[in-house]
């Protein structure tokens, strides 16, 4: 993993040797490296980070370091095991108070004791305590570790408004690949599902049918693929770089084609993104049916955000032949967008960034119906970078819902919907992420009005703007609603000149 591999070398530095990287900063064409250390650093110390981080920028940007002394207190430590509880494990959580828990600082860490009662032994496992020490050491220098004790506890001391969600363990999920024939070698045998490429991984390989496939020119002429995949689970892009001996081959796949594709997701700006490596023939088994996971069931009812009515008055004009729509009859799509304090939708990157900002609208029979829009409070200040392109506020916010009941009440609104999106994936993973803390799955099937753009149009690019600019859609580019109002229309005029659904 290049962030491990990173703090590795920084931790070469005698004042630097228990230092954890809290954020990385862009901005423009300087990217700062955060740092944070509980010794006394020297100068030299820091020219080695500074170093170091150079190394580890792409050619041609600068790097900067800022080196913090954090020495952690029992309070903020206690804090933060609370807040890793109720985040991650809410059923250990439900049972544990502030007072439950103790911090012992050490030399270069720590140690924490969290009480328990015996009854809730069974939930209290070595797996939370490693995740916890795991966590704990990529917020706060030094080396941490825990124990569960047991106390006697009053059954009567924690009331609870509505039973924790059970935790939900997201194990990745593997489908066997058949019909193997190689084209650029290697033998996989299992493919993790494109749904749950959400972590940094190696020599991982997915397998889906091609929706989309363009060859490309570097400006070195050098020829690459730009590929689009679907395994019913989600949908994944990527470039691919061919050899030689592989060149015409590739030339010769085509959409719906069906492919397995070895590569390294990777972070990248805070962002993951797939590298391909190798491109075979292989397909998932006949009839292929998606495992599903264990979820809290739909809210009963709605509780902090409520939708409301919703059209477009020139959709009409879209669909005068409802033959035209069959595929939409009887059916239902939220198309969704979000605004956040940035671009990191994975906690391997390091913090993950909020959303501040859920809009989404309901399509049903073909035709826009309900709106679903709320600003979200978020307990850190927003950039001027994030103020400036989104035109949101710090005093926006303020009053705003929290976003475990809008996550809630969006999980509600997608009930038995299909999901849609201009890179669909990018806002995707914050809801997976958000929703699972809470213990909300959201796995329903999704459309990316990108890669339905690039089927059906030819344009220079695909931005949200260039594509609503193409069927002379106007709108207010960067808030949530206006975004997935224009998406909607979007998705539904190209539905409209395929005369049917996307591919994937």
């Amino acid at each position: 993993m290049k962030s491990r591999a990173y703090l590795e070398e920084i931790r070469g530095a005698e004042g630097l040797k228990r230092a954890v990287l809290k954020k990385i900063e862009l901005s423009g064409n300087t990217a700062t490296f955060q740092l944070a250390t509980d010794l006394k650093f020297s100068d030299a110390d820091v020219a080695h980070a500074k170093a170091v981080s150079a190394r580890f920028v792409p050619a041609g940007m600068n790097a900067e370091v800022k080196i913090l002394k954090a020495v952690p207190s029992e309070e903020g430590i206690r804090r933060a095991l609370l807040d890793m509880l109720k985040n991650g494990f809410p059923a250990v959580a439900a049972f544990v108070l502030p007072e439950d828990v103790t911090v012992i600082l050490e030399s270069g860490g720590g140690h924490y004791i969290i009480g328990i009662g015996e009854s809730e032994r069974g939930i209290a496992t070595d797996a939370v305590l490693d995740k916890l020490s795991k966590e704990l050491m990529r917020s706060f220098p030094g080396v941490w570790y825990g124990e569960f004790r047991s106390v006697q506890k009053d059954k009567g001391e924690i009331e609870l408004d509505e039973l924790p969600p059970e935790e939900i363990v997201a194990a990745p999920r593997y489908f066997n690949i058949v019909e193997f024939v190689a084209i650029d070698g290697g033998t996989p045998s299992l493919a993790l599902y494109i749904a749950d490429l959400t972590k940094e991984a190696q020599d991982i390989t997915v397998c889906g049918v091609i929706s989309y496939i363009e060859e490309k020119l570097t400006k070195n002429e050098k020829p690459y693929f730009s590929v689009t995949i679907s395994d019913g689970t989600a949908q994944l892009r990527f470039a691919y770089f061919s050899k030689k001996a592989t060149l015409e081959k590739m030339r010769g796949l085509k959409s719906g084609d069906s492919i397995c594709v070895t590569g390294d997701n990777e972070l990248y700006n805070g962002m993951l993104g797939f590298r391909a490596k190798q491109i075979n023939f292989g397909r998932a088994p006949l009839n292929f049916v998606p495992q599903a996971r264990p979820s809290r069931p739909v809210p009963p009812k709605y509780k902090t955000v409520f939708p409301a009515p919703a059209s477009d008055f020139v959709q009409g004009r879209l669909f005068e032949d409802r033959s035209e729509v069959e595929a939409l009859v009887g059916r239902e799509f939220v198309v969704f967008d979000l605004e956040t304090t940035g671009l990191n939708n994975t906690p391997s990157a390091g913090g993950m960034d909020r959303i501040i900002e859920v809009g989404a609208v309901k399509i049903k029979n073909g035709q826009i119906a309900e709106k679903f829009s709320s600003f979200v409070a978020c307990p850190v200040r927003l950039s001027s970078e994030i103020v400036k392109l989104t035109g949101i506020t710090d005093e926006m916010l303020v009053g705003a819902p929290d976003i475990k009941d809008i996550i809630a009440d969006f999980y509600k609104f997608t009930a038995g919907s299909t999901l849609v999106g201009h890179n669909v994936q990018f806002d995707y993973r914050f809801i997976r992420y958000y929703g699972e803390k809470e213990g909300y799955l959201f796995e329903q099937k999704q459309y990316d009005t990108v890669t339905f753009a690039q089927e059906m149009l030819r344009l220079s690019n695909y931005k949200l703007n260039t594509v609503a600019d193409h069927f002379g859609f106007s709108f207010n580019h960067h808030r949530a609603y206006d975004d997935a109002f224009v998406t909607a229309k979007i998705f539904l005029a190209l539905v409209k000149m395929k005369n049917g659904l996307p591919r994937g």
